[in-house]
């Protein structure tokens, strides 16, 4: 059987109030403490009795003085304040810094971590998250605050700005000798997101003896002699132990582009990280054509 209530929760403010007027002694100086009138504060406490259903002081020509009741609300006020402190003291340490979180492909989130001081400097007052850029990201719903992709967007509240291109060749361990009969590595066709991972199979299906569901594996698994495989320049060409096999890829090259939700880039630490991170690109454009 359901009841109804004996009587209202307590507003919080009001209990505050009671602390000053309890650890103060009186009105006049919980008045002097809260810059409240006597009055205003004598009326808040009755209301609080009422809504408690309990008498807290004990009236008198004298003053204010507690009530049993008054004597375990204070005792039991003082453990919630202190709660309510800690939690306070957690939340102004925790988010005491704005958080900016950037997403880059898959291939692309180990250089913006290598590069992280040009994106946020020891001076900065903001914290940054680095995150991969996975197939379900969506920017629209602020999946990332700012992110590097190699498609762009094409709906959504999103602002855009172009990059460098990105280029691609094909590779093999450089411990193995040219053969033309090398088999082929590729990313899976369900795990497939852009032309490039698209290549290899689009092109040399009946070749490939090693798939893989993570794009990001297909480099080790050049590495370890599984076979030839297809990988952006900027990563390829910086391996000692890979080997390119003949020209970029033309049909594969594609701009890079910087994406943040159309809102949130006017945030002055996202602004700052976007304009970062174009100033990080361009100064590899280089190594990005290889």
């Amino acid at each position: 059987m359901f009841t109804e209530p004996a009587m209202a929760d307590a507003n919080w403010d009001d209990l505050q109030l009671f602390f000053q007027v309890a650890e103060r002694g009186g009105l006049s100086a919980a008045a002097a403490g809260t810059g409240l009138s006597a009055a205003t504060i004598g009326r808040r406490m009755l209301a609080l009795e009422r809504t408690l259903g309990r008498s807290l002081f004990i009236r008198s020509q004298q003053g204010y003085r507690l009530a049993h009741d008054g004597e375990i609300l204070l005792e039991r006020g003082r453990v919630m304040r202190q709660a309510a402190d800690g939690i306070a003291d957690w939340h102004r340490h925790a988010f005491a810094l704005p958080l900016v979180s950037i997403a880059a492909e898959p291939g692309l989130a180990p250089f913006v971590a290598e590069n992280i001081a040009a994106i946020r400097s020891a001076s900065d007052s903001f914290r940054l998250c680095v995150k991969t850029a996975d197939a379900d990201l969506d920017m629209t719903f602020r999946g990332a605050d700012v992110a590097v992709l190699g498609v762009e967007p094409v709906s959504g509240n999103l602002a855009k700005r172009r990059s460098v291109i990105e280029r691609y060749a094909v590779y093999r361990a450089s411990a193995l000798a040219e053969d033309p009969d090398l088999p082929w590595i590729s990313v899976g066709t369900e795990s497939a997101r852009s032309a490039a991972d698209r290549y290899v199979f689009e092109n040399h299906e009946s070749q490939i003896l090693t798939w893989t569901g993570d794009a990001r594996l297909v480099e080790t698994l050049v590495q370890a002699g599984a076979g030839r495989g297809v990988l952006p320049v900027f990563s390829g060409d910086a391996n000692p132990a890979l080997k390119r096999e003949g020209e970029t890829l033309a049909a594969l090259d594609h701009p890079l582009w910087i994406v943040a939700n159309d809102d949130d880039r006017r945030r002055p630490e996202v602004r700052l990280v976007i304009d970062r991170v174009a100033e990080l690109l361009a100064s590899h454009s280089a190594r990005f054509l290889g």
